[in-house]
């Protein structure tokens, strides 16, 4: 594993895979919402975050976790490891919220600096979005792994899965394959 993209919807676990991934192989980690948001919430303009996510990708080592489905077939020609983490809305939407809460008033990890966690308008429309592409997210990311043949692909369908792909990522490094 030298280019591994994380994918998933919203709450799926993503930064917190990454991070760990990171920690356990020394390969630098990179959020796409450090891309995608400037300070205060600002979206960056997409030319400029399409150009950002496309050096990363042609870098010679990283974990990329994120979304941005424009860069995913460029992302995935350059990755040699997929992890596609699928697991179910009512968890995620749980997720979500238990994370705006527990950084209320401050900015997580995974995000830009200058976005501080709060209740807003747009947080019905971030429920809504979660909700609407809980089955048209699963079907484009099934293509892109048909058109990416070379990924090593892992798609982990519970918190059980996620775990036991980390105790494995811990037990035998990056240098093996943790299926």
């Amino acid at each position: 594993m030298k280019r591994v993209m994380i994918v998933g919807g919203p709450g799926s676990g993503k930064s917190t895979l990454a991070r760990f991934m990171g920690e356990r192989t020394g390969l630098p980690v990179h959020h796409m919402d450090h891309l995608h948001w400037m300070p205060g919430w600002a979206e960056r303009p997409r030319a400029e975050k399409l150009a950002m996510a496309q050096a990363i990708e042609c870098s010679d080592a990283w974990i990329f976790e994120g979304g941005l489905s424009a860069t995913y077939d460029h992302r995935a020609a350059c990755a040699d490891t997929l992890i596609w983490l699928d697991l179910p809305v009512f968890l995620r939407l749980w997720r979500v919220t238990a994370r705006m809460y527990r950084y209320y008033g401050q900015t997580r990890p995974d995000m830009a600096a200058g976005c501080v966690e709060k209740l807003h308008g747009e947080t019905f429309e971030f429920y809504h979005y979660i909700w609407r592409t809980r089955r048209s997210n699963p079907a484009r990311l099934q293509g892109l792994m048909a058109r990416h043949p070379h990924l090593d692909c892992h798609h982990l369908t519970s918190r059980s899965q996620v775990a036991i792909f980390m105790q494995d990522l811990e037990a035998h490094g990056a240098s093996s394959s943790p299926n």
